[in-house]
């Protein structure tokens, strides 16, 4: 029996049977005969959520645009559909050719949030593949997994052949296309490993102190690099972007059409691993990213359009390009959002022009209640920036403030909490002053997550709070902030414990990984399959504990496991930024100066000066050295 047969058999009896179909609108199928190499997309996750991830439509793009490559879907089944599959004896398979993902030549994940690690086993074991590198055969397909997360590969290390660190646009079509030219497994790795962006963790053999740190990388291949240097994508405006999305069937978390505007970001966060990651700024022009908006819509008959990127307002041409968006949207009623806004007075008559009398939410992100705790963080914006915010939004007609904050961050004391609360009372106030006392149906939500530090950022080395410190800080908010229209959301705690162990783990942080898996973990980020005290049970019997990988301190001597990727951000930068939150020093952004954080030593920082849209950097780096 065909596998689309069995498929046929058993979607009655599930829900969302069109997770599993294929067969979307731009969706590309080809045939095998006619490629060199088939690739397996992943996304370790369910289908809505996979499908509103740009960069899988970026490369999935990129990828089909080549005769010699095919690129085949695949998502993480949702547990009625496991079990089923599982009772059948059915692979997993994608969904252009519904072919086994084991037949594939390579199969690629997808990193987007640590706890998705376990849907990566799951998902393998499910194709009918070894989970563990070591004990898979020749002829099985290559695995590789790239994306924010592979920033640390190595509680992964022992599940992925390879890993692609970086931009991936132009390095995946160059790994894939190296497979037609090896005649081995090793060959290939071979060959891929002298790119940049490329990490083989079978390369290295990583050896440990007493105390359980790393004591080194020891390489096993002669011409491995000391350090994998991620990849970076130079001229961002003449990289492809999809303009024929595939339309899901069902709704999708994100269902609309999406440009990126630019990648990277100046302003220097130091809790922001992509704030890092993804430096420098590299900018579409305004007229490449009308002529894409345009073209998908056309293409998708998506009725919503996004801008993408980290700070959509500091592009340097957003206010012509906002305007002309307005325009060309309006014409073809399609409506438009333009997330991630600096809140001035041009962003509120452009809010205002597109929500009209229909306004929904406006959101603030403050992240810390006190202007001490954000010069820690080199938030670098001030109350004064919030409350005249604040006060525009309601003048023109807002009745929803949503405010984004941080707890546990470093340096963070209950003063700060404290800080939070008489930011939402002085929000409530101004409605107040500007309404009257009955305020209308004015709504403050405030939403606090727990701070994780992540690896490459000025925060890496810091200490987590315990659990038990973030039940005491979320009580003291949740007795402060009682007050009339205002709603307090928390993140749960043992979920930002294990993210923390995961991020900033080694390679013995897989064999928690696999555990837990083995014990029936998976769908980790869902607060429904989440399983705490299977991971505690996991945790007991491997040893990694979060005392060693989440709420210690490390220091500036300890060689940190995911130093064996160079971000192209110079070590020394990191950590005269995290001497300057202890004092509540600010660093300015990057378009203000050079900070020195030594991406100029690679690749040229201020992308579009010589168009004009950039100013001339003046800092002097050679200052920090």
């Amino acid at each position: 029996m065909k596998i689309d047969k069995k498929l046929d058999k058993i979607l009655k009896r599930v829900e969302k049977p069109a997770r599993y179909i294929g067969g979307e609108v731009n969706s590309v199928v080809k045939d095998p005969t006619e490629v060199s190499v088939r690739m397996g997309f992943c996304f370790p996750d369910t289908y809505e959520i996979g499908m509103s991830y740009t960069g899988m439509q970026v490369l999935y793009n990129v990828l089909n645009k080549n005769p010699q490559i095919a690129c085949e879907r695949a998502f993480a089944p949702a547990p009625d559909m496991e079990e089923l599959m599982r009772q059948e004896g059915m692979e997993l398979f994608t969904l252009e050719t519904f072919t086994p993902l084991r037949q594939m030549d390579v199969v690629g994940f997808t990193l987007q949030y640590e706890m998705s690690f376990t849907n990566i086993l799951n998902m393998l074991d499910l194709a009918g593949l070894e989970v563990r590198r070591e004990e898979r055969e020749e002829t099985d397909p290559v695995i590789v997994a790239g994306g924010p997360c592979a920033f640390n590969p190595e509680p992964l290390a022992d599940f992925i052949d390879m890993f692609l660190v970086g931009d991936g646009e132009e390095l995946l079509e160059q790994v894939l296309l190296l497979k037609q030219e090896a005649s081995s497994k090793a060959e290939y790795l071979a060959k891929c490993g002298k790119l940049d962006g490329v990490y083989v963790p079978s390369f290295y053999d990583v050896s440990y102190n007493e105390d359980g740190t790393v004591r080194a990388y020891e390489k096993l291949v002669p011409d491995a690099p000391d350090r994998v240097r991620r990849a970076v994508l130079q001229d961002l405006d003449k990289a492809e972007f999809p303009t024929a999305n595939i339309v899901p069937f069902i709704d999708a978390v994100h269902d609309r059409s999406v440009v990126e505007t630019f990648r990277g970001c100046t302003r220097g966060c130091r809790f922001c691993q992509a704030g890092m990651i993804y430096r420098p700024v590299r900018e579409r022009k305004k007229d490449t990213i009308l002529d894409i908006a345009m073209k998908q819509l056309k293409n998708t008959g998506h009725e919503e359009l996004s801008l993408l990127s980290l700070s959509t307002s500091d592009h340097s041409e957003f206010e012509d390009m906002a305007t002309e968006l307005m325009g060309l949207c309006k014409a073809q009623n399609v409506a438009l959002s333009l997330p991630s806004l600096r809140l001035d007075s041009f962003s509120f008559k452009v809010l205002d022009e597109i929500q009209g009398y229909r306004k929904s939410g406006l959101t603030f992100a403050p992240e810390a209640g006190t202007q001490r705790l954000r010069d820690i963080i080199n938030k670098n914006i001030t109350e004064d920036d919030i409350y005249s915010a604040v006060e525009q939004a309601i003048e023109l007609g807002w009745e929803t403030i949503k405010l984004y904050f941080m707890d546990g961050l470093p340096g963070e004391t209950f003063e700060d909490l404290d800080g939070i609360a008489d930011i939402a009372k002085k929000i409530r106030d101004i409605n107040y002053d500007i309404r009257g006392r009955k305020g209308g149906r004015f709504r403050i939500t405030v939403s606090v997550s727990n701070f994780v530090p992540k690896p490459h950022t000025p925060f890496q080395w810091a200490p987590q709070d315990r659990p038990e410190s973030f039940i005491k800080k979320h009580d003291h908010l949740r007795e402060k902030l009682r007050m009339k229209g205002v709603t307090f959301n928390y993140h749960e705690t043992k979920t930002s414990t294990l993210e923390a162990i995961i991020a900033r783990g080694d390679r013995k942080v897989g064999s928690l990984i696999e555990k837990a898996w083995r014990m029936g973990c998976k769908f980790d980020a869902w607060t429904e399959y989440h399983a705490p005290e299977l991971w505690e049970k996991a945790m007991e019997e491997t040893g990694v504990t979060a005392e060693f990988y989440a709420y210690r301190e490390r220091s500036y001597e300890e060689i940190l496991p995911w130093e064996i990727i160079d971000p192209l951000i110079d070590r020394r930068f990191l950590e005269r930024e995290n001497e300057k939150a202890k004092q509540a020093m600010v660093t300015p952004d990057c378009r203000q100066g050079c900070a020195g954080c030594g991406m100029n030593k690679h690749v040229k920082c201020f992308y579009g000066v010589e168009e004009g849209r950039f100013p001339v950097n003046t800092g002097k780096e050679a200052a920090h050295e």
